[in-house]
């Protein structure tokens, strides 16, 4: 997943760049002008590099993205270390959500502030330094922030009114062909469209009576959608380039299966796809939009058991961030094979990603150790849920689970708890990034 921002220009991200470089938003105009670049959301925060193909020049990110920024002030109650101006909103609703998963309960400081960052509309931005000044004009609401947060909030519960406005809000900037584009008014994109879809599935809402001119979400991801018979055949974009042309983009693919599927961030494993292999089909349904997907990221993975990074620079490196998204919506679309080959490739490999990249990156695992049934307590030696619960104020066992609230060793996930996220993740989200981490997550 990558890490979303309020802002137009460039953001951190995690994945397989290396540290020191900066990519464009989701739905910025570096990214319109670039659209072969992973998108996602899914929310994180991480290294860089520059932007593809025609792009503008990127600026140099933190080399240290796990160290606190000289000028950044993590607030009380945030997750991570880092400069939280382009992920804080993401980065934490990933990490309640696979706390939840765990079945922790989100300490009330950290689910206080995700809630404290909502504006009066219902809408978040990426992250609001002062949440007590109303917002403005200025404040760049984003509909990725949103949609995780909804997820994060309906998964912690007790949050029906913040939810519901948040939801209101999302339905008020849908575009009229049935998705969603980063920022309201922007042109709709796969990985901004899946989101909300997610959202939308946890808030208990169902995404195909949610429509603009007569059109649902399930009507925007078709169409972005490339035909088995063409280059990159079953895979999704992030939006057709200037001449219209759909270029598979990995990220994109993930983000818009889990979509098609009607899940989130934290799906669980599902049925077994109607066929193995990418299917034609004039006007494909979202189910087959979902299993043409999980083909092509199913012989992605097949060889080495990852992604591989599309940026400049990062020539043969892997994406974990992708492949851990890879893991998920191919578990949601009963690609089970694949998918845990996938998983044991970051398991033996993604460790020093996820400690260099923080809570977002170590939610993203533990997102993927879920949707196949794994224990991220144990991940190659180390604990992904002691790691997460680390970075920020201790979580509790939930009671309803049977266990102590103790957070000693519990979070190591020995008791093998998987707690289901609310009513509207049973019916298919699982979660509800990036993502993409999201682009920023996008990528």
């Amino acid at each position: 997943m990558r890490r979303r921002s309020a802002a137009h220009g460039t953001v951190e991200v995690y994945g397989a760049e290396p540290p020191g470089v900066s990519r464009a938003l989701p739905g910025s105009p570096q990214e319109r002008q670039s659209p072969t670049m992973n998108v996602r959301r899914s929310a994180a925060a991480l290294a860089a590099v520059g932007v593809l193909a025609a792009a503008a020049p990127a600026t140099a990110a933190d080399q240290s993205p796990s160290a606190p920024s000289p000028k950044a002030t993590v607030p009380h109650g945030l997750y991570g270390k880092s400069d939280p101006a382009y992920d804080g909103v993401w980065r934490q609703s990933l990490t309640l959500l696979a706390q939840r998963t765990l079945g922790y309960r989100p300490a009330p400081a950290a689910v206080d502030w995700l809630g404290g960052q909502q504006c009066a509309n219902g809408s978040f931005a990426a992250f609001r330094a002062d949440a007590a000044k109303p917002c403005d004009d200025k404040t760049k609401a984003d509909t990725n922030s949103t949609a995780a947060a909804v997820e994060a909030l309906a998964a912690t519960g007790g949050h029906g009114g913040a939810v519901g406005k948040a939801v209101d809000w999302l339905k008020s900037v849908q575009n009229e062909d049935g998705g969603w584009g980063y920022y309201p008014g922007g042109s709709s994109d796969t990985n901004s469209t899946a989101v909300v879809i997610g959202a939308l599935t946890a808030a208990g809402t169902d995404p195909a009576g949610v429509r603009k001119s007569g059109k649902s979400p399930y009507d925007a991801l078709p169409a972005w959608s490339i035909p088995c018979d063409q280059d990159g055949g079953g895979a999704l974009a992030y939006q057709p380039d200037k001449k219209g042309k759909l270029l598979a983009n990995a990220d994109a693919t993930a983000a818009g299966l889990l979509g098609a599927l009607g899940k989130g961030f934290a799906a669980e494993a599902g049925k077994p796809p109607a066929q193995d292999a990418c299917a034609e089909a004039d006007h494909p349904t979202r189910e087959q939009v979902a299993d043409n997907a999980g083909a092509y990221l199913a012989t992605a993975v097949a060889k080495s058991g990852h992604l591989q990074s599309t940026l400049p620079g990062a020539k043969d490196q892997p994406d974990y961030g992708n492949t851990a998204d890879a893991v998920v919506a191919l578990a949601a679309d009963g690609r089970t094979e694949p998918a845990k080959k996938a998983y044991a490739w970051l398991e033996k490999h993604a460790g020093p990603w996820a400690v260099q990249s923080g809570p977002a990156a170590y939610a993203q695992l533990i997102l993927a150790a879920h949707a196949i049934g794994e224990q991220p307590g144990d991940f190659n030696g180390t604990s992904l849920v002691s790691s997460l619960n680390a970075l920020g104020p201790a979580p509790y066992m939930d009671s309803a689970t049977g266990h102590s609230d103790s957070t000693e060793k519990s979070d190591d996930s020995d008791t093998g708890v998987w707690w289901i996220v609310g009513v509207g993740l049973v019916a298919g989200i699982g979660i509800g990034f990036l993502l993409s981490g999201r682009k920023k997550r996008r990528s």
